[in-house]
């Protein structure tokens, strides 16, 4: 028994990935048909609802740079965690009443204002239940639960939106379900690590300068990469561009979070053993091989197979980018490193998407997914030399 992946695993980091099933099982629920929601009921245009993603997106990256601090500074991690989950969980049944979409608009704010507070203390508080020798594992395990609830999602969507006579807002209240019960399991089972208070207490507010050079270096990497990486809804209007019917396109979702859910975990095991740098130069890889691929494609079926690649390059990055966070910094400024990282991510998905959505206007669609190729290419060439 004490040979079994599950057996490695803290008792911690199984809470919180089952934590992170619930809330993607019902994030996923939404996300793929929430663009057809503004545009089929709600009336928004394409450009607002790449606004709404960018800015979301950008407003959480602010919370996480502060939120990592305030969680080394406190010695705290789970109030911090609880805190961001129960706000993105109370958001989710107030979309069934919206009428506008800047009501949307607010609404994801609070999800990713949600999302900002909890995700780098989670991630320390990961980084500090598991043992060097097996940290590749346990963020490999719980982007795995994270992105097998993002299968599950969109599978249920799938399923009930028929079911529902295609109600949308029928659909965000029973998404809501999943998430509040994530928010009570967190609050009643995760635990808080001990830690000194002579580290925790001396801390200064995040500078870059206090890192070391190869995390610098890699955060450069990070900027370049996630500037040409807009959001995922662009994926779903080039989908529906070539001809795929709007029922598959939560299906599409699923795909990729199958390939995602399916690699994510002997991704994190495979880094331990030959390094986190081989495996992220191969997510970038793929990447760039997918956004080639849609600045190519001419057929449906080339969707699928993009779309599976994709979540190859999730399942082999994602979650080896946090681990050699993790690797590259001291344990008492771990939080404030996440943070930063996410910060950077974060900070970039606004012009990311501005820029990704101007170029598919004034240049075609061609050369807006080549622009997101080469700028995934240029940042792989820096993980590899420069790491």
């Amino acid at each position: 028994m004490k040979d079994k992946s599950s057996a490695k695993i803290p008792k911690n980091i199984l809470i919180l990935g089952l934590v992170s099933f619930l809330t993607d099982a019902s994030s996923d629920m939404i996300y793929p048909v929430l663009p057809l929601f503004l545009s089929d009921v709600l009336g928004s245009s394409t450009l607002f609802i790449g606004l709404i993603e960018g800015v979301a997106e950008s407003t959480a990256s602010i919370l996480k740079i502060f939120s990592g601090w305030l969680s080394d500074r406190l010695g705290k991690r789970k109030f911090l965690v609880g805190l961001g989950y129960g706000l993105s969980a109370m958001g989710k049944p107030i979309l069934s009443v919206v009428t506008a979409g800047w009501h949307v608009l607010l609404l994801r704010f609070a999800d990713r204002f949600g999302k900002g507070v909890r995700t780098s203390p989670r991630d320390a508080l990961i980084a500090d239940f598991s043992p060097e020798e097996r940290r590749g594992l346990s963020y490999g395990f719980h982007r795995a639960m994270d992105s097998a609830g993002a299968v599950v999602g969109p599978l249920l969507a799938f399923l009930f939106l028929p079911l529902v006579s295609e109600n949308y807002r029928i659909l965000f209240l029973i998404a809501s379900v999943p998430a509040m019960l994530a928010a009570l399991i967190l609050v009643l089972f995760v635990k808080e690590r001990k830690r000194l208070k002579d580290k925790v207490i001396s801390l200064a507010k995040p500078k870059l300068s206090r890192f070391d050079p190869k995390f610098k270096i890699f955060l450069l990497g990070v900027t370049i990469f996630t500037l040409g990486n807009s959001s995922d809804a662009f994926l779903f209007l080039r989908a529906r561009g070539l001809n795929i019917d709007l029922v598959y396109i939560p299906i599409l979702w699923l795909v990729l979070n199958l390939v995602y859910a399916l690699v994510a975990l002997p991704a994190g095991a495979l880094s331990d053993r030959i390094g986190r740098k081989n495996l992220i130069i191969s997510g970038l890889l793929a990447y760039t091989l997918v956004y080639l691929g849609f600045a190519f494609a001419t057929r449906s079926s080339q969707v699928w197979i993009l779309f599976g690649i994709y979540g190859l390059y999730y399942g082999l990055a994602n979650g080896t980018m946090r681990a050699y966070v993790a690797d590259l910094v001291k344990e008492e400024r771990r939080a404030s490193a996440f943070g930063v990282y996410h910060g950077v991510v974060g900070l970039t998905a606004l012009p990311a998407s501005l820029i990704f959505g101007w170029l598919w206007q004034s240049a075609g669609v061609s050369v807006a997914f080549g622009f997101g190729a080469g700028l995934a290419f240029l940042a792989l060439l820096i993980f590899k030399v420069g790491l």
